[in-house]
Parts: C-alpha cells; sequence; structure tokens
C-alpha cells in the first residue's frame, strides 16, 4: 500500500471513531440527567477504575498504557459534559463588586518608601491609612482580623519569579485575590551621605532584591545581606553607626531617607516588574474581572495533572499560568496554583469550578481579578 492509502484509511477510521464519540457523549449525558433526576452521586471512582482496567486487559501489550491514557481523556471529556447536565438551574453565589474607593485601611509590609506601597497607591489612591507590617503573615493576620479592609503583598517578579511566602499564605489562609498591581522595580544602591561605593562591603535587603541585582554585587565583591525589606533595609542602614554598609531599595525610598545614591541602576535585567495581589476576606471582585486563581492538588498517579487539564481545554479556556509548590509536612506532595483567562460572570466557568470543587481531593478558588 502506498502513503496515500494509508491516510485514506485513517481517516476512514477517524469518521467512525467519531461517530462512536458522539454516540458516547449523548449517552453520557442521558446518564447525567438520570443521576440528577434520581439524586444519584455524580463520581463513582469504582466504575472508572473497572473501566480502565478493562481496556488494559482487553489491549494488546504494546498499548497496555496508551489505551487506558485514551479512555481517561474520554470519562474526563465526559465528566465535563455531565457537569453542564448536573449544574443546570443551580443558584451560584453572586460576589460583592470590589470598590477600592471604599477602603478604609490596607495592610502592607515594610514602610514608607516600599514597593507595596507604590502598589497601595496605585491601586487605592494617596488619602488611604496605610498600616506596615514587619511580615508578610501580619499583613494576612490584619484582614483576618478585620482591621484592614484589603492588603497588599507581592506574587512574583519578572526577573527571580514566584516570592514564595505569599504563595504559602495563599495556600494556608483563607484568601481572596481582588487585584494584581504591576509595579515596575527600579533598584538603587544607597548608603549614608560621604560613603564611597570603595568603602561598601556589605549590601543589605529583602532576598528576591538581592537576587535581582546578584550581577552588580558579585561584579563589585559586594556581601548581600538579607533584610525583611527593601525600605526597612534602607531606614536600618540610613540609622546605622555601622560603616561600610548600603542597601539595594527604591530610588524615592533614598531619597526620602536622606541616602546617597551610589548606582542607579543594579538590576540585572530591565525592565523589572513586580506584580502584587491585593486580596480581602471575603471574595469581591471587579466587573470588568477577566483572570481567575485557583489552586489544588491532584493524587499521585500517571497523568494525573494532565487530566486536570484536560477539563480548562474541553471548556475552551485559556491557562495563563501554573505554579507548584511542595505542601509542608507531607510526603512531597505538590499543590499547584493556577490562572485562567475567565470570569466568575460566566456560567461556563462557573459550572467548571464547581465541577473542580466536587472532584478534586483538595481544591480552593482563590478569586478573579483584573491586573491594572
Amino acid at each position: 500500500m502506498d502513503l496515500d492509502t494509508l491516510r485514506n484509511e485513517i481517516n476512514d477510521i477517524d469518521m467512525q471513531m467519531l461517530s462512536l464519540f458522539e454516540r458516547r457523549m449523548e449517552i453520557c449525558r442521558d446518564i447525567a440527567q438520570y443521576k440528577k433526576e434520581n439524586g444519584l452521586p455524580v463520581y463513582q471512582n469504582g466504575r472508572e477504575t473497572e473501566i480502565i482496567n478493562r481496556v488494559r486487559i482487553n489491549s494488546p501489550s504494546w498499548l497496555s498504557d496508551a489505551s487506558p491514557v485514551l479512555f481517561a481523556s474520554i470519562m474526563d471529556i465526559s465528566k465535563c459534559l455531565q457537569a453542564e447536565v448536573l449544574t443546570r438551574g443551580k443558584i451560584y453565589p453572586v460576589p460583592k463588586v470590589f470598590e477600592p474607593q471604599s477602603a478604609q485601611v490596607i495592610a502592607c509590609q515594610g514602610t514608607s518608601g516600599a514597593y507595596s506601597e507604590q502598589a497601595c497607591i496605585k491601586q487605592f489612591g494617596s488619602d488611604k491609612s496605610i498600616r506596615f507590617m514587619t511580615t508578610f503573615e501580619e499583613v494576612v493576620g490584619l484582614v483576618e482580623q478585620g482591621r484592614a479592609d484589603f492588603g497588599i503583598l507581592p506574587l512574583e517578579n519578572s526577573t527571580v519569579g514566584t516570592i514564595e511566602e505569599t504563595y504559602a499564605l495563599l495556600a494556608k489562609y483563607e484568601l481572596f485575590i481582588n487585584s494584581v498591581v504591576r509595579i515596575e522595580v527600579t533598584h538603587c544602591l544607597a548608603a549614608k551621605p560621604g560613603t564611597k561605593l570603595s568603602d561598601v562591603t556589605k549590601v543589605y535587603s529583602k532576598k528576591e532584591a538581592l537576587a535581582q541585582c546578584s550581577e552588580y554585587l558579585k561584579a563589585h565583591s559586594l556581601i548581600p545581606m538579607e533584610y525583611s525589606n527593601t525600605a526597612m533595609a534602607a531606614q536600618m542602614v540610613a540609622g546605622s553607626a555601622e560603616s561600610g554598609i548600603a542597601c539595594i531599595c527604591s530610588k524615592e525610598c533614598a531619597e526620602n531617607l536622606g541616602l546617597e545614591i551610589l548606582c542607579d541602576r543594579t538590576a540585572n535585567a530591565y525592565p523589572n516588574y513586580t506584580r502584587f495581589i491585593c486580596f480581602s476576606k471575603e471574595f469581591a471582585s471587579p466587573q470588568d474581572a477577566d483572570t481567575i486563581a485557583v489552586s489544588f492538588t491532584t493524587p499521585h498517579t500517571p497523568g494525573g495533572l494532565y487530566r486536570t487539564l484536560t477539563k480548562f481545554a474541553v471548556n475552551g479556556l485559556n491557562l495563563t499560568k501554573i505554579v507548584s509548590m511542595p505542601v509542608a509536612g507531607r510526603d512531597f506532595d505538590v499543590q499547584f496554583f493556577l490562572d485562567f483567562a475567565g470570569s466568575y460572570s460566566n456560567r461556563k466557568v462557573v459550572t467548571m469550578l464547581d465541577d473542580l470543587g466536587q472532584s478534586m481531593g483538595y481544591f480552593r478558588f482563590l478569586g478573579n481579578f483584573k491586573e491594572i
């Protein structure tokens, strides 16, 4: 047989498969309707395992792994279609409208001049009360206790990637992301007036800021010293009697504290941006929100993550980010944080969120937001 003949035969088989697939999905929708009318559970793990085992047993040895993958995908698609049937008429809670102008108190980490303060001002304006906390967890605590309406924390940087501490807090606390604020980070090296670059031996700043300026520090043989926040590092240097120290902070922060700027471009790459999350204790979303964030874990089985991601493809939803973090105290379990394009007002989106919530071992909806 020539190549064209073989390809034509595959085309014929594909059309037969498509017809059978359509028939199978129609029956799956009928099953969903039956379950809905008779109050039966949506998911029956025993039934899925039975099908996969039967497929594996009846497959030739060279397809014994591939065939179960095919049928697992078919069953995942059918579950998505069943979810649409099962949730028809279901009423979902309507989120509060995110109204930055209504905020009275905003919490962030650091001190005046910090990049977090810039994010607060960009989101809420300059007339709001900002509570500066020493640690990220204290920022969360203030919001949790109702002593701040919203909190601001850095989430990721365009040079060094994710801020792990923030993701750990998203995993630990029931927080909802209302907005994401992008701030350009313009690091400089600053010291007390009269200090020369040749005098400096140690440089203080936040871990991520030091990483963002690692090439400059290495080129000048400067010792990086971790501090809790860029602005707090600058405040410490300004008030310290120790000689030979400097800090990495924003130009505005250095000028506010009367520090001398020894170099105004210390970052490894330009432009350099940090994305901050604005979060609250309750689910509140802007009316033009276009991104949804979720978190989940998957079982330690072959294709576990792939099968979850299949749901997004079936629903035509575009994934924009995925981050994985180890689960503390667990045997190398991994928690995933995922962003995708969509709005909570979209019925297809909220149906899939409902489906994920029922089918995953652990699942959390983290919010619907827009980046400014």
